[in-house]
């Protein structure tokens, strides 16, 4: 079972095992959402199904979300469905990828582990790393998948509330770690949402310092020296993640069980709920 990171050369293995397994590419472009099911279509892993962070692993419209901001979360319920759907079943592996460092398929890979697959990885380094590793791509549309039956299990990742957060807020018991790039943390800039700053209190860790320029994640005795020196001291089993919008967040979790920290909390609702909910205080700086 593979459930934090796979290589493609372990991903090739896997393949020719005949071992059952779903390959999903959760390729996508903030500002424009068309664009990765377009990267999908002009190149893909052969047999992959492609997954839409806007109509797959969001939920805008339902009255039974999990979280709200940008991209609210589906109920488990929801997404459970939306699974079997793809053809996901409880007793498969599961391997998700991007174009963009793990960015949208990491989102996919923790609502798998939320909703109690523990067989899910990461292809490390996307499909740039399965190229270079002379791994096949085929273009066009991807089959329509069989559908399958997936029973949710209890969770195996956990989130946070805005309510629960703003409890905790200032107590030694609450880590907040923003994936955000600084000039969004500090205020300086924000092109998204209406309010500019951060939660009081939070540490700031650009995503994109979870990995290598490659898309892959740095070692796991890096990323240990790195939490630690960014948690100093702290608990980091106190942590809580979050950005804009509850997808960059992940990078960071993922990278902080690599290190060998635990599996953190999302709070998915992140910044786009937090600055829009009356009355949660705001910080710049």
């Amino acid at each position: 079972m593979y459930t934090t990171l796979i290589t493609p050369v372990q991903l090739q293995q896997l393949i020719a095992s005949g071992t059952a397994l779903r390959v999903l590419d959760a390729s996508f472009e903030l500002m424009n959402p068309d664009a990765g099911a377009a990267q999908f279509e002009d190149e893909h892993i052969p047999g992959s199904t492609y997954v839409h962070l806007d109509h797959h692993l969001s939920d805008k419209t339902g009255s039974d979300r999990a979280s709200g901001g940008r991209h609210p979360l589906p109920s488990r319920e929801t997404f459970a469905r939306r699974l079997g759907e793809l053809g996901i079943s409880n007793d498969m592996q599961v391997v998700v990828l991007d174009r963009q460092g793990a960015n949208y398929c990491g989102r996919l890979w923790w609502m798998l582990k939320w909703c109690g697959h523990e067989a899910v990885a990461v292809l490390d380094g996307g499909l740039p790393a399965w190229k270079a590793a002379d791994g096949a791509v085929t273009s066009g549309s991807s089959p329509t998948p069989v559908p399958a039956r997936f029973e949710l299990h209890p969770p195996l990742a956990h989130i946070a509330s805005t309510h629960e957060i703003a409890e905790a807020l200032g107590r030694p018991g609450l880590t907040l770690i923003d994936a955000r790039a600084p000039a969004r943390f500090r205020g300086e800039t924000e092109p998204l949402d209406p309010v500019a700053g951060h939660i009081p209190g939070a540490l700031n860790r650009p995503f994109v310092q979870s990995v290598t320029a490659d898309g892959r994640f740095k070692p796991a005795a890096t990323l240990r020296a790195e939490f630690d020196q960014l948690l100093g001291g702290r608990d980091p089993a106190s942590v809580v993640h979050h950005c804009g919008s509850g997808v960059s967040a992940i990078p960071n979790l993922l990278a902080m069980e690599i290190a060998g920290l635990g599996r953190s909390r999302l709070y998915p609702g992140s910044w786009s709920e937090w600055c829009n909910t009356p009355g949660m205080p705001c910080a710049k700086g």
